[in-house]
């Protein structure tokens, strides 16, 4: 039984969040400019091990946050009028229509205007609302160029799923799943090839070794000059979706 649970959000005594990776070797601490903390572990990590390790490693964490808030300053929070989505060249305005009695916030689409009504006064419904619409979304358009890219690239998957992960952005399981985060649809379209192309080359080589890397380069030759990108890119997705 896994020790620590799959966790996206910090836990609020320890301040950081644990996720187990079976392709992890060792621990590691991945600090995000927006201040979140990560710890990555092997499986079958030891709470006492994870704690120990944070601990050794508080004071480079305190100087690397102060260092990304000093570069990069708490932006405000605020719902968007208006949300481009750079991976599929389309950009939508967003209307809130507030409707008593309603405790809920659901959307609508109508050409390039995004509709919420409900409890649009309710900030947090209105970004649920707006993260299923990014969702759908992400699925409709994604789905054909993923199937496309196995179809070039001869590597097959078994399904798609869209999430909201907050600690990749994309993944491939054992089962032959492969996960897309529905952020992508923020980014350059280079980035979320480069991402497919990576995540279907895992249905060869579940692990990131030469072999892994040099069925990458086959069909993405500047792949590491766009994981790079795909790393710092971050910064491109708005503060209202509230994962990176």
């Amino acid at each position: 039984m896994p020790l620590f649970p799959a966790a996206e959000e910090p836990d609020p005594a320890s301040g950081f969040s644990v996720r187990q990776s079976s392709r992890a070797r060792r621990l590691s601490i991945k600090v995000y400019p927006r201040g979140r903390v990560e710890v990555v572990v092997p499986k079958r990590t030891r709470a006492r091990d994870v704690e120990a390790f944070v601990e050794e490693n508080r004071s480079w964490i305190a100087k690397t946050l102060e260092a990304f808030a000093e570069k990069h300053p708490p932006e405000p929070f605020r719902l968007p009028a208006r949300i481009r989505l750079r991976a599929i060249d389309r950009e939508y305005g967003v209307l809130y229509q507030p409707a008593e009695g309603d405790g809920k916030v659901r959307y609508r689409v109508n050409g390039d205007i995004v509709t919420l009504s409900g409890r649009t006064d309710d900030d947090a419904a209105c970004v649920d609302a707006l993260r299923r619409f990014l969702s759908a979304t992400a699925k409709a358009h994604f789905a054909p160029r993923l199937k496309t890219l196995s179809l070039e690239t001869g590597n097959a998957y078994q399904r798609m799923q869209v999430r909201g992960q907050k600690t990749c952005w994309g993944s491939h399981s054992s089962t032959g799943t492969i996960s897309i985060n529905y952020c992508l649809l923020f980014l350059d379209p280079a980035l979320v090839r480069y991402l497919m192309i990576h995540e279907l080359c895992h249905a060869r080589h579940m692990n990131h070794s030469r072999r892994f890397w040099a069925l990458v380069h086959r069909f993405e030759p500047r792949y590491r000059r766009l994981d790079s990108r795909l790393s710092d890119a971050w910064k491109e997705i708005p503060t209202w979706v509230g994962l990176h």
